[in-house]
């Protein structure tokens, strides 16, 4: 998020301020085939940005891991509909750039198609590949990240304790990403497997106090498994940088609506879990381990089985799961004006299928994976 318009604490009643970070392949337009070009987008984008005089609105689109992959985001914004124009801005922006260098961008959350990715040369991402190895082959992944203002470090860690049980429907909602490297992995979010195999990933133990949530992270950092404390990877973390509380468990979506109701999903989770914690309530003291398996059963199917419900934890319909999420976070919603958009978003979800979905219903029809990807292009930009 960019610091001309920077993150401050959530003062008072009313809509906390939330942006969205999105990361997005630089494809081929013809192939599908990722083109490691961010280093040029990432200039093209930035003289446009000076040129039009739009650097404030919009978050400059940078490098990421790998060069065939791109970082793009918002500015904080307190309504859903000035968030919903920001990533449409933002990635038009992106997609104006990566044409510009030959290129398109494509809302896929791993690459489809058979390749070998280009590793940044950027002197943390040299660390970061001689400290893990062959682990970071397989990490050009593409998440969603979304960041909710608190009103103080305090507050940010009661609604971490508190958000725990539905980071998985989360995943479930936003699965993008069934093929990779050439081959449909049965996954709904394959992205979440690769993920996962990072040692500082997945949910988080209840922390209880911020003393405790600092001594985890100081503990992991001097462990010396972390190159800097920005690998303190957990599905929802404290940003070190803003005081915003990130969600970080998605998939990129294919479609702005469904990163919109994401995002405005978080933020209600946020306001309800700050209101539970304000109110004294405890939060639920389900173990790590069953939210793991929450999350794969997220990762495996999507919306299209069934998921743990985090009322009883037994198996439930996707449609009953993201309707307990949408009960769950009513208030907030209805406080913040978005509970129509919520309920809509879901319904369209549900009717329509997740990316996940369409890419395989884009497989199937043209029985081909670049397809995928050139049908994944056209629906990342808004008309």
């Amino acid at each position: 998020m960019r610091k001309q318009q920077p993150w401050d604490y959530h003062r008072g009643e009313g809509s906390r301020t939330f942006g969205v970070e999105e990361e997005l392949l630089l494809v081929d337009p013809g192939t599908g085939v990722p083109r490691p070009l961010s280093g040029a987008v990432t200039e093209i984008a930035a003289w446009h940005a000076d040129l039009r005089r739009r650097a404030d609105r919009v978050e400059p689109a940078k490098p990421e891991l790998f060069c065939e992959m791109l970082e793009i985001g918002t500015v904080p914004c307190l309504g859903s509909a000035e968030l919903d124009e920001q990533l449409r801005q933002a990635r038009t922006a992106a997609a104006a750039a990566a044409k510009e260098a030959g290129a398109a961008v494509a809302a896929l959350a791993t690459a489809p198609v058979r390749f070998d990715p280009l590793l940044n040369p950027a002197d943390r991402y040299r660390r970061i590949e001689d400290r893990f190895a062959r682990l970071v082959d397989d990490k050009l992944t593409c998440a969603c990240h979304v960041h909710v203002h608190l009103s103080s470090a305090e507050e940010g860690v009661g609604v971490l304790d508190r958000l725990r049980p539905w980071l998985a429907p989360l995943l479930a909602l936003s699965a993008n990403s069934p093929y990779w490297q050439g081959r449909d992995t049965g996954y709904a979010s394959w992205r979440h497997q690769l993920w996962s195999r990072w040692p500082m990933s997945g949910p988080s133990e209840l922390y209880g106090d911020v003393d405790t949530y600092e001594e985890t992270t100081r503990a992991m950092l001097a462990s010396e498994v972390l190159v800097d404390d920005h690998m303190v990877y957990f599905d929802a973390r404290l940003s070190r940088r803003y005081p915003t509380l990130e969600v970080r468990v998605g998939d990129v979506c294919q479609h702005v609506e469904d990163a919109l109701l994401l995002a405005v999903l978080v933020r209600g989770l946020v306001e309800t879990g700050a209101r539970s914690w304000r109110a004294g309530e405890k939060a639920d003291p389900v173990p790590t381990a069953v939210l793991r398996l929450a999350s794969w059963r997220a990762s495996r199917y999507g919306l299209g089985g069934e998921l743990l419900h985090p009322r009883t934890w037994e198996p439930a319909p996707a449609a009953e799961v993201l309707q307990a999420l949408v009960d769950h976070v009513t208030p907030a919603l209805r406080a913040s004006g978005d509970l129509d958009l919520a309920v809509r978003g879901v319904a369209q979800l549900l009717a329509r299928g997740t990316g996940a979905d369409l890419q395989r219903a884009a497989y199937d029809r043209a029985v081909g994976l670049g397809s995928v990807v050139t049908d994944a292009v056209r629906r990342t930009v808004p008309v």
